[in-house]
């Protein structure tokens, strides 16, 4: 491609950056005083208790000392005509010379002509400006953003309540040049290039525009080969059309690259600025920017012959554009820096005019008002009375569903006329008395916050409603009925004090904006109703329309999607994954361990690594055990995969897809304490890693898309396999078993566990194409355990400590949660300062948690009282959160105390002082005690680090177990960890992260589980000798059993315990036979048990569990088949329950009348404290019948030989129970 374009375009971005330097320079020291050598004409008032223009300079004493008004009220302004257009840096009051008149607080307008109002704002806030404490002093006030105005008006807000309002005024700034050109809707400038083709890779386009229409061309450039570039306004928005490929479609088709503003109509100055390199654009209009790349493969720009500035001529067609034309004002238009109305104005050769463009903005004299209460605004213009006929017109533009748009009484007697916004939709009613004599529905979701224009119509018996006529809207509708203009007009509400005759108003007031009022085809100066000699009104403001986009930007977070009235915004979180009025809180935990904690088991879950922060939730598989909690990400290539065919010019290669973003991988793998990928390789002859200083016949890439030649088992930088590092390898002369190249199949093997390369995102494999060479790989899932942060405690142990962090920056969302245990009686978690802004998390007294936080609007105070103690050292979460919707405290499942955020006035949170932990900057109400896993909106704080190198901290906080012990069940016990603990299922039936998971078993005929009590067995390392012993010589005074079985076989033995002390126990299943007791025992055991038995405990004993899980090591025999099954499977089918409790003291008594009696036989000792339940199922409407038989006899044991015994074939009359007994022995 040639290179002279390509030259000349940076050239011009060269001297597009020079232009703005120079442009900066000139506006340099720009605090020239503008007011003080005003006329006395240049100022003008609302009115003056002079009865004329009086002067209000700065230090002005003659005359009357300054302005005052007529009367002091809210209505009152101050206006000076600076006589050009200026930049305006700074402002400055006095009260009025001599007097008690000044005014405490004010707020600033600005306008080029004198006309259509634009308040001043900071934050996106009408800014309110501190005012004067006495008539002298001189409040000077620098203005955060200049402004470019013609006109200026002070607004008092609040003065002095001991006198009146009173001001002297200065303005500070300088003067401002610009090149303006006006485009009236059929026009455009030209910009025809030296060549044929235009080829840029950067580009540079700024400009200003003003308008009264929301839709038109501001400029296009398209080349042969599809490129385009095109920014246009579509409904009061820009979007931008940029394209570098021509495979994309045209214009007409393709949707926008790009859409930012909003209420651009407002014929206000709004600025833009395209800034490209490559495919990388910067996208500004006013203060808020969007980033994007383009898609396509090109980096230039090609655009043939010219550029197009105001619409889009069609060639060869004089006159006729392809779209609808700009129509309004544009300023300081630079393209690549060549200032293209300059050169128009000047009428240089490059630049080409179609139509009528003038070179002063053309301003039209329209005169908007805002109706601001939704109860109690109103505006009153009087009609023609007793004319055949009406006529009313007006536009409005607003972002409520309902609304008063029109009420007035008409004449004749005939009836009322109601316009209004119901539901987005207008709807016009005409009433008399009861009876509605005409209904007109028209248009839908007008309250999109666009101008609509609204006609009424009525001549002849005929009224017609016409509804935005160039816009799609229904056909018009008409209806016969005889009506006569009325006498008052009432828009947007009706007044207090009138009947429902005179105006009625069936829904709230309207608020938005209005203009272009016509009645009976006459326009109304709305300018004469804000000086009171026309009409009426109430909470209006005259002069400017005060709409404002509350959804631009977008406070919604995480993609929510925003809706919006005139006073708030809410947000739609739905298939977000998160929650809460910005969409702000995930949905999901962190971590597994986290699901871990709150009692999950294992599962597929959703984990938010960052929790509130940008990244979003990813699935995982959290294999929770009673060792360690795994969390595995499955890729989608996780088969053994052949390759053939591979060599180093074609080498075979594999990506691998997690289902997340490389970012939420790498916070998951960061916040982790260990992550492994098994790498397994097999082979004939086919290399893998050649010698250590060879080159790679296969390698694989990581995180950081960097190629890693090491293989599982071996720590990076080492170019060999784990049988290197273990010298095990088929040939010692290399370092990996495939590289022996052998005919034979063998493998290389083993886990990649260094965090920083992790995961693997790519394989490349170059040899398998020699012959009878192949490969097949397999790469594991990325597999991670323990939670480096959910643990990660510190104690403070003096009051003066804390840590310090960075500066907490939450401008607009900030959530802060944390656990803590402490035995103080106060102290402050947490406290970051601004000049006046801060915020602060204490525990104010032992029961209350408190939450300041002021965004320089007064300090906002949320405390959560709890009924218990939250100072007795045990583990309390607390989660505090501010956005722009509401600010809240939860503490532990207390309710949670919200309260709304004010939508106006200040909303950035704005801090700069280091982030204290456990303390303030002044060492005072310190905090003692202990603060874990730490959460700043999501970011998690490392307190271990930090406290490592800080005097009065200490890392890590003992004593979760005192807190959370609870969660191990069944005889299970906390054990206490460094990060967290763990439950020992040593001595209960149960097994499991938490103790709750069956240990159960199948017996078939001639199967039984032997257990001799004796010393401990040593299960597990660690424990102590009287954790699970049983002593041949205890004597025990109490016997606890329990189990559950599902057998279809009665009688049965389920178990039997002797004694070297000849004492006996015997727990039976028998039908209600009436036997002896040894006879009872000898037939069931002469059965033995078939079926399922669970989690069987005696004492401290598990001899199930023993059999099953230490069958090597533990005392422990078993006869026949044992086969482990969950004895849920084996009765498969519906089941109702009945369930009967017998009294110890009573162990005869009858549990229900219409069963047998469940017997209790007692030896000589007694049964003491025994409950004993029975379920009974009912399978298959057959009846069951269980009999629970307890036997205790002191006399030898006599051994019996078990027999085999067959199920029956009819499972119908099964049992299935779950017993628990408790047996005191007393000799």
């Amino acid at each position: 491609m040639d290179s002279v374009p390509r030259l000349t375009s940076v050239l011009t971005l060269l001297l597009s950056g020079l232009w703005h330097v120079g442009f900066t320079a000139t506006n340099y020291n720009c605090d020239d005083p503008l007011a003080s050598l005003l006329s006395p004409m240049a100022f003008s008032s609302s009115s003056d208790l002079a009865g004329t223009h009086s002067p209000a300079q700065l230090n002005r004493r003659v005359g009357t000392g300054g302005w005052s008004p007529a009367d002091s009220n809210a209505q009152q302004w101050l206006q000076m005509d600076l006589g050009n257009r200026v930049e305006i840096t700074a402002v400055a009051t006095q009260g009025r010379y001599g007097s008690s008149d000044w005014v405490t607080s004010y707020s600033l307008m600005f306008s080029d002509t004198g006309r259509n109002w634009k308040q001043y704002k900071q934050e996106d806030s009408i800014w309110t400006f501190a005012g004067n404490m006495n008539a002298d002093s001189v409040m000077h006030h620098k203005l955060l953003h200049s402004v470019r105005a013609r006109f200026i008006r002070f607004v008092p807000l609040e003065w002095n309540p001991s006198g009146k309002i009173g001001m002297r005024v200065e303005v500070y700034g300088c003067s401002y040049k610009s090149d303006v050109a006006d485009f009236d809707g059929r026009s455009s400038l030209l910009y025809r290039f030296n060549q044929k083709l235009m080829s840029t890779l950067k580009d540079v386009i700024s400009l200003k525009f003003k308008s009264m229409q929301g839709d038109g061309v501001l400029f296009h450039g398209e080349g042969q080969r599809g490129d385009h570039i095109t920014l246009e306004l579509q409904k009061g928005r820009l979007a931008l059309h940029l394209n570098l490929d021509d495979s994309k479609p045209r214009l007409s088709s393709s949707p926008p690259s790009a859409t930012l503003g909003s209420l651009l109509d407002d014929q206000h100055w709004h600025s833009v600025l395209i800034e490209r390199v490559g495919k990388q654009v910067n996208f500004t209009v006013d203060k808020h920017t969007q980033h994007f790349r383009t898609k396509g493969e090109a980096d230039a720009l090609d655009i043939d012959y010219e550029l197009s500035f105001g619409g889009i001529p069609v060639p060869g067609k004089p006159g006729t554009f392809l779209k609808k034309n700009f129509h309004g004002c544009i300023e300081n238009l630079y393209y690549n820096g060549v200032n293209i109305i300059d050169l128009a104005k000047r009428r240089k050769h490059q630049i080409y005019t179609v139509g009528n463009v003038t070179f002063s903005c053309s301003e039209p004299q329209i005169v908007p008002i805002t109706f601001v209460n939704s109860s109690s605004s109103y505006l009153l213009l009087p009609g023609t009375p007793q004319i055949d006929g009406l006529s009313v017109s007006f536009q409005f533009r607003t972002w409520n569903k309902d609304g008063l748009l029109l009420s007035t009484e008409l004449s004749e007697g005939s009836g009322t006329l109601l316009l209004s916004l119901e539901g987005g939709t207008v709807r016009l009613v005409i009433q008399k008395m009861t009876e509605r004599t005409a209904e007109i529905l028209t248009g839908s979701s007008l309250n999109d916050g666009l101008w609509h224009s609204v006609s009424i119509t009525a001549r002849r018996d005929r009224i017609t409603l016409t509804l935005d006529n160039d816009a799609a809207s229904p056909a018009q509708d008409t209806t016969r009925v005889q009506i006569y203009s009325g006498n008052s007009y009432y828009f947007g509400g009706c007044p207090d004090n009138l009947t429902d005759s005179q105006c009625l108003n069936p829904i709230k007031a309207f608020q938005g904006c209005m203009r272009l009022i016509f009645i009976d085809n006459q326009s109304k100066d709305l300018i004469s109703v804000q000086q009171g000699s026309l009409g009426n009104f109430s909470d209006l403001h005259i002069d400017l329309c005060s709409i404002k986009d509350r959804c631009l930007p977008n406070y919604c977070e995480h993609g929510g999607g925003c809706s919006q009235s005139w006073t708030s915004f809410s947000c739609n979180c739905s298939n977000t994954g998160y929650s809460g009025a910005t969409c702000h809180n995930s949905l999901y935990e962190q971590s597994c361990e986290v699901y871990r904690h709150q009692g999950n088991t294992a599962g597929f879950f959703y984990i938010d690594s960052d929790g509130s922060g940008p990244l979003g939730p990813l699935q995982v598989y959290c294999n929770i055990t009673e060792d360690k909690i795994w969390t595995s990400v499955q890729h989608n290539n996780t088969e053994l995969t052949r390759v053939r065919g591979a060599d180093p010019e074609k080498p075979y290669t594999m990506a691998l897809d997690y289902g997340g973003s490389m970012e939420q991988l790498e916070a998951m793998i960061d916040g982790s304490e260990h992550c492994e990928q098994e790498v397994a390789y097999h082979c004939r002859r086919s290399r893998l890693l050649n010698t250590p200083d060879g080159t790679p016949f296969t390698w694989w890439i990581g995180r950081s898309n960097e190629r890693h030649p090491y293989w599982g088992g071996a720590p990076p930088g080492v170019q060999q396999c784990e049988c290197g590092l273990d010298e095990s390898c088929l040939d010692i002369r290399h370092f990996c078993n495939c590289d022996a190249d052998k005919d034979e199949w063998t493998n290389d093997t083993g886990f990649l566990s260094f965090k920083d390369h992790l995961p693997v995102t790519q394989i490349v494999i170059t040899d398998t194409n020699r012959s009878n060479s192949e490969a097949a790989w397999r790469i594991g899932p990325l597999r991670c355990y323990g939670d480096r942060h959910f643990w990660n405690a510190v104690s403070f142990y003096t009051e003066a400590s804390y840590l310090h962090f960075p500066t907490f920056h939450a401008e607009f969302s900030a959530d802060i949660s944390f656990f803590f245990k402490t035995t103080a009686l106060s102290g402050v978690f947490l406290e970051n300062l601004g000049i006046k802004d801060f915020i602060r998390l204490e525990i104010s007294s032992p029961s209350e948690i408190t939450f300041a936080i002021d965004v320089g609007n007064g300090p906002v105070e949320l405390i959560v009282h709890s009924p218990s103690l939250l100072n007795d050292n045990q583990w309390h979460y607390v989660r505090a959160e501010r956005n722009l919707k509401e600010t809240s405290l939860q503490v532990d499942s207390l309710p949670r105390m919200t309260r709304e955020t004010s939508e106006e006035g200040h909303f950035r949170l704005q801090l700069n002082s280091q982030l204290f932990v456990g303390g303030t900057s002044s060492r005072q109400k310190g905090f003692l005690g202990c603060i874990r896993s730490l959460h700043l909106n999501g970011q998690k704080l490392d307190l271990e680090e930090r406290a490592k190198v800080t005097s009065g901290v200490r890392p890590g906080c003992p004593g979760h177990c005192s807190t959370y012990g609870s969660i191990c069940h069944n005889g299970g016990k906390c054990v206490e960890k460094y990060s967290g603990y763990s439950c020992d299922c040593t001595n209960s039936p149960y097994e499991g992260p938490f103790c709750k998971k069956e240990v159960s078993a199948v017996f078939e005929a001639g199967t039984s589980v032997t257990y001799m009590f004796q010393e401990p067995y040593p299960v597990t390392k660690n424990i102590s000798l009287s954790s699970s012993a049983i002593y041949t010589d205890a004597a025990p005074s109490k016997e606890n059993i329990a189990f559950s079985f599902v057998t279809a076989q009665a009688p049965s033995l389920l178990l039997y315990i002797n004694s070297s002390s000849q004492d006996s126990l015997a727990v039976l299943l028998c039908r209600n036979e009436h036997l002896g007791l040894d006879s009872e025992v000898a037939k069931a055991n002469i059965m033995g048990f078939v079926g399922c038995l669970s989690s069987v405990q005696y004492n401290q004993v598990a001899p199930l569990k023993a059999a099953l899980r230490h069958a090597t090591i533990a005392p422990v025999t078993v006869q026949g088949t044992l086969t482990e099954s969950s004895c849920g499977s084996v009765v498969d089918a519906d089941v109702n329950a009945v369930t009967t409790v017998d009294s110890s003291s009573d162990p005869f008594g009858k549990t229900d009348e219409r069963e047998p009696l469940t017997n209790a036989v007692r030896s000589d000792s007694a049964v003491i404290g025994g409950v004993i339940a029975v379920v009974i199922f009912i399978i298959f409407s057959i009846i069951g019948i269980m009999t629970r038989f307890l036997y205790q006899h002191k006399q030898s044991h006599r051994t019996n030989q078990m027999k085999e015994k067959e199920y029956p074939e009819n499972l119908d009359s099964s049992f299935r129970n779950d017993i628990d007994l408790q047996n005191t022995v007393s000799e």
